[in-house]
């Protein structure tokens, strides 16, 4: 049997270990594979996933120009202490973000440090 990709959307760690234990209660265990992610995940995971989805929304209601989902949930993954953190973030991508702009998301990351 061959896997189908049934949808293409980004995730954050936080996602990423919540799918991991779906699968693992449906399957009772994970490939190999997936049991390093499972063990990736639960070192870096920071918030709970319903702060983690909270997180996002707000970020995309900011409506940020250029401001991908991919880069949304790079910064939910990360969750930068400064605003310093968050312009190296976004430096690593082929995006400029306004100095006013990255203090609106350093505000609303403020509230999940």
């Amino acid at each position: 049997m061959k896997p189908e990709i049934v949808e293409k959307r980004p995730m954050n760690v936080v996602e990423v270990k919540e799918a991991l234990k779906k699968i693992k209660k449906r399957d009772e265990e994970l490939n190999f594979r997936a049991s390093r992610t499972e063990e990736y995940v639960n070192a870096v995971a920071k918030l709970k996933l319903k702060e983690a989805r909270e997180l996002v929304k707000k970020l995309e209601k900011l409506d940020i120009p250029r401001l991908k989902p991919e880069y949304i949930h790079k910064i939910v993954d990360t969750l930068p202490q400064n605003e310093k953190h968050l312009k190296m973030i976004l430096q690593g991508y082929a995006l400029s973000v306004s100095g006013e702009n990255q203090k609106k998301i350093f505000a609303v990351l403020k509230e999940y440090l």
